[in-house]
Formats: structure tokens, sequence, C-alpha cells
């Protein structure tokens, strides 16, 4: 989930009577047993998540993000190729043959799939992306639990209950459809513990090294996320500086010189990364046209359950639209937010601060039309005065700015029941909290903590507010576990293919043209074709964001005559008339793309393609159980 907002202490430091104040120093916590039985808990969660996969593994894809899901398994299979051959991760060429692909450029995942590389050898791609998939999830919300139960909140319930919404959200799931990239935010809590925490004295050295580092990881699992992170980090900063102006003062050179040292090893550790992304073979400067600019979050989808929860129904995608659903928190939890902000933001500084969040990133998130229940109006939003072209929010899409607004209610969640937790408890009873520190980061009043002194009989009295707000943040959540992930079953790729009956025909230098040639719209079993052998063989075309003609980001290869005529054959399930040009630019297509073999297996379309393919090469020969077209005598 991104950007969770903490305070860097174990609890909000206070103003509070000395004789009630503990020492600084704390011992080193081990975990409990409700921290186990948090991760368990998750764990079993993330399985569940993903269980429609486990029914055959082999064979189901996501019926959500189908293509995606495909993109992704051929991830893994690239991190277990580039290990196992000792080839530059940052680049490939096993597809989109002979130009390659931009991997840095593109979701590459490198930051899970070299790691992971062994096990995928062992376990095949297939198996590593539902395994990851579900551990992903659990991660994150391990680690959201982690931040909230050290750095936030004094009770274990409200640290589980903000970290499943950090890491189950709807938004999160409704990504797992395909898009692991964005589930794998496990170390976004413990980036955001590690900014608050710059302003430590003595520390400056010491934080700044290990922020640096989760950095730079986290640039090869998602950047667009960590770009999230750090916007609401500033925003964090900000809001804290207004309100505690002379705390930030005192602790403002600390801060600074252990940012300096988190930029400066991150910078030395990803320069060259950086530098490939942008300047190396195949890479690219924004999307054609700005395409995602306009996808900004629907205001009626604040209120609106989504698909993948319990309370979720498909059918209103088809009125709000196809858009992703990052928020969709349904209306309880909206009217939950608003109660708890209500009550909170006087007395607590979290809280404040998630206001600030929730307010700031939902205009933002808006675009650069306001949507209103599918419909766009003629209001102009934020995102009319962007810029296409800007630099680093080129390719960000509004509507992703809502997670922030996602992570914020995750803690606000964790804070309203941690509130309600000390409700009736009489002070004597209350958790100790440290005295305040010269030069701490943060420091809050006892207003700032809802730890305030009042009489005992007043606590006791109020004991019945625990067990209503414990039913409030219940209500609110429950509607939206999640359900199973869809899932679609797929065809297997042919014997021909698995067994190894292609390699007669692909000499090493030469790639297998599949037909369909794989593209973001076309493909997607021939795509898999590459990831499910280990990449053996390399393709042309594929799934992937590569420069046109002008170095515009534009998704797949550039189509050449010979890849338009099969796809639109396909799209019209008929063959056109075949000129003398069309044979020509055939042979010269196959020169091009270094091709030895030209293969089509069972599909749908499939006596067309046949019919196509012939009528511009020869006829084919019938090898196993596919058709083979071997064009090296042919292209030379």
């Amino acid at each position: 989930m991104a950007v969770p907002v903490v305070d860097p202490s174990l609890n909000p430091l206070t103003d509070a009577d000395p004789a009630e104040a503990e020492s600084p120093r704390r011992p080193r916590r081990r975990p409990a047993r409700a921290d186990l039985f948090a991760l368990g808990a998750y764990v079993l969660l993330g399985v569940f998540v993903c269980l429609n996969y486990w029914g055959d593994v082999n064979g189901r894809v996501s019926s959500h993000l189908p293509t995606d899901h495909s993109w992704f398994e051929w991830l893994f299979a690239h991190g277990a190729y580039s290990v196992r051959h000792l080839e530059n991760p940052l680049f490939t060429a096993r597809q989109n043959a002979p130009d390659g692909v931009n991997m840095i450029a593109n979701t590459s995942l490198l930051g899970v799939t070299l790691p992971l590389a062994p096990l995928t050898m062992l376990l095949g791609p297939q198996v590593m992306y539902a395994l990851y998939l579900g551990g992903a999830l659990a991660a994150t919300a391990g680690t959201g639990y982690w931040m909230l139960s050290r750095h936030l909140v004094r009770s274990r319930a409200a640290a589980f209950v903000g970290g499943a919404f950090l890491g189950f959200a709807p938004g999160i799931v409704h990504h797992a459809n395909g898009q692991p990239n964005f589930v794998s935010n496990f170390l976004l809590p413990l980036i955001v513990v590690r900014v608050l925490r710059l302003g430590e004295p003595g520390r400056w050295r010491r934080n700044g090294l290990v922020l640096g580092a989760l950095v730079t990881y986290q640039i090869f699992i998602n950047e667009e996320m960590l770009l999230l992170t750090a916007l609401a980090c500033l925003v964090v900063v900000l809001a804290y500086a207004v309100q505690r102006p002379a705390a930030t003062r005192a602790a403002a050179g600390t801060f600074l010189a252990g940012l300096g040292v988190a930029g400066g090893l991150a910078l030395a550790l990803a320069a060259y990364p950086i530098w490939f992304q942008f300047n190396g073979p195949q890479s690219y400067r924004g999307l054609q046209g700005g395409v995602f600019h306009n996808w900004g979050e629907d205001l009626v989808a604040f209120v609106t359950f989504a698909r993948d929860t319990w309370a979720g129904d498909p059918a209103v995608e088809k009125t709000i639209g196809l858009t992703e659903q990052n928020t969709w928190f349904g209306w309880p939890l909206v009217l939950l937010t608003v109660v708890a902000l209500v009550l909170l933001v006087r007395r607590s500084l979290p809280a404040r601060i998630a206001a600030v969040l929730i307010v700031v990133f939902t205009v933002a998130s808006i675009g650069p039309r306001v949507r209103f229940d599918g419909v766009e109006t003629d209001v102009r939003g934020p995102w009319s005065y962007v810029p296409d072209d800007l630099p680093l929010v080129e390719m960000m899409m509004p509507t992703r700015l809502t997670l922030v607004v996602a992570a914020a209610v995750g803690v606000l969640l964790a804070l309203t029941w941690d509130a309600a937790h000390r409700q009736g408890r009489p002070v004597a009873d209350r958790p100790r909290v440290p005295a305040q520190r010269a030069g701490d980061a943060v420091a809050a009043t006892p207003d700032d903590t809802g730890a305030g002194d009042q009489p005992a009989p007043v606590a006791t009295r109020r004991r019945w507010l625990r067990p209503v707000g414990y039913a409030a943040v219940a209500l609110a959540v429950l509607p939206l576990f999640p359900r199973p992930l869809p899932a679609q079953q797929i065809d297997p790729p042919p014997h021909f293919i698995t067994s190894g009956g292609w390699r007669p025909y692909v000499p090493a230098g030469r790639t297998l043209v599949p037909v369909p040639i794989p593209s973001n719209v076309h493909g997607l079993p021939t795509l898999r074709w590459s990831a499910l052998t280990g990449q053996e063989f390399p393709i042309p075309g594929g799934y992937f964001i590569g420069p046109n003609e002008v170095g515009e980001g534009v998704f797949g290869a550039p189509n050449r005559p010979t890849s338009t005529l099969v796809y639109s054959t396909m799209d019209k399930d008929a063959v056109p008339v075949l000129t003398e040009e069309n044979r020509r630019q055939a042979v010269e297509d196959l020169r091009f793309w270094r091709a030895s073999v030209v293969v089509l297996g069972a599909h749908p379309r499939e006596a067309v393609l046949r019919e196509l393919v012939t009528g511009l090469i020869g006829p084919p020969q019938r090898v196993d159980d596919v058709w083979v077209w071997d064009v090296r005598a042919l292209v030379g």
C-alpha cells in the first residue's frame, strides 16, 4: 500500500508529567503471539485471494487482465534466464527480436524476479506468479502491521486492522488481477518509517544509509509507487512542519544530513540503471499522446464497493467504467473516515496529517475533467493544468494518486481502533509514554495522543464507547473483505513447443515466429510459449512499452506490414485478396525478424491464419500438433 503515515517513535512523544514518563531507552521487542497471529492471518488471506489460481495453477490466468498476467509470468522467466545465462537483466532480446526490450524502462520487477530465479527454475513461472502474488499481499500487510504496532498505536488489534487494510485494500486487490508490481509494497512502510526517523539525533548516518538502500531496492520493484511515496512523504513533512515549527527547526539539520546520505547512496547504486532506463537501447520519452492523463478517479467510485469484495458487484463497472478501482471504499468506510477525522483531528497529530493526505491526494486524483457516476463533466480538474510531457509525471495516472488516500485511510482505521481501545481505561492503566528528548523529530502535546489526564471515573463512564468504536470499524471494513480473484482457463502451449520439437528449426541467432505474433492485443497464448519454455528461443513482437519512430513510448513493437495483415485477418475472420506486394513484404519482414521457422498452433482462427500464411510463403508441414513453415531457405 502506498505511503502510510507514522510517528517515528513507539508512542507520540508528549509533554506528560515526568512521573508518568518512562525512560527513553526501550528494550528491543521480540515477536509476540499477537504478531505471529497477525502474520499467519495475512498469509492465509493471501492464499485465499489467489485460491482460483491454485485449482489449476498451470492452466489459469487472470480473467480481468490475462495479458498482464502472462507478461508477469514472462518476467519471472526473464529473471531466471538472466541468472542462468549471466546476461544483463536490464535488457532482453528474447522478446521483440531483433530490437529487444529495455526492461528497466518497463515494469520488470527485477527486485523480485532475480532473487527468486532459483525458485522459478525449480517450480516454473506459473507457480511462482501465484505463490509470489499471495506472498506480496501478505508481506505488505505484515510490514504495515509492524509499522503501526511499533511506531503509532499500542493496540495490536488496531495494528492488525490497519495492516490488513494496507495490504488488502480494494484498490490493491484490484491490482492483484495481473499486476503484482502494484501489490509489492512491503518496502514502503519501512521507507516511510525511515524517512520520519531521519531527524533522530546522532543517527543521521545510519538512518540515511538504510533509507538509501531501501529506496534503491524499491526502484527495482516499482518506481511509480516510490514516486507516490516520495510525494506523500513530502506532504507529511510539510504538514508536520506547519504544526510543529519549533521541533522542525531543531531537527532540520539532522534530517537534511540523513536525507543527503540517503540520496547519495541511492544515486551511487542506481545511477547506471536509471541512465540505462532513459538512454539505453529501446528507451523512450513519455507515452504517445499522454494516454493516461485522462484517467481520473470518478467521485462516485469513493462510495462504491469494489468488484472483488464481498459487497461488490461486477455490474457496477458498466456504470462507472472499467477504470482502475483504486479507491472504491464503499459508503460505510467513507462515512467512518469522516466521523473519525471529526473526532480525532483536534487531539491527534497523526490524524491531522492523515486528513491532509486524504484531501490533497483526493483532489489531485480527479484528473483533467471531473467525472461523476461515469459521466465526464465540463468542470476542469487539476490535471487540466498539467502538461502531458512534464518530466516524472508524464506517465502517471491521476487515479493512482488515490493509493495514497487508501494508505492514509488504513492508518486512520488503526488510529480509530486504538482510540476506542483506550476508552474506559483509567489513567493509571494506560500505556506510559517516553519523555520528550531534545532534538527529536516529532513532538506532540497531550492532546495529540488522546491520552491526556482525565479522572478515572469519567473514563469509566465512557467505557461503552469501546465496543461502539470496534463495531463501527468492523461494519466499515467487513464488506470490503476480498473475494478470490477471478481466473479463466487458458490452453497449454503445443507439445511441439514444450517438448523441444522446435529446436532443430531454430539455430543460434535466429527466431521462432509464432502466429499470431504477440502484441498487447493479440497473441496472448503465443507470448506464453516463450515464458513457459524458459525463453530459450527469441520471438518478434511482444507485450511491452518501447519507442516509436520519434522516440515516444508506445505499447508493443511498431507493426510491420505482415503483422498488421495477421491482426486484420484475425479481426475479420477472413483472408483478404493477397498481392505480390504482400508476399514480398512477408519475406522482408521475416528477414527483419531473423526468422528461421513460422509456427501456428491450435487457435480459434487457426483455419484463416493457416490460409493467410500459406498464401504468403507457401504450404506448411504438419509436425506434432502444429503447422510449421521452415523459412530458412526462403529468407537466406
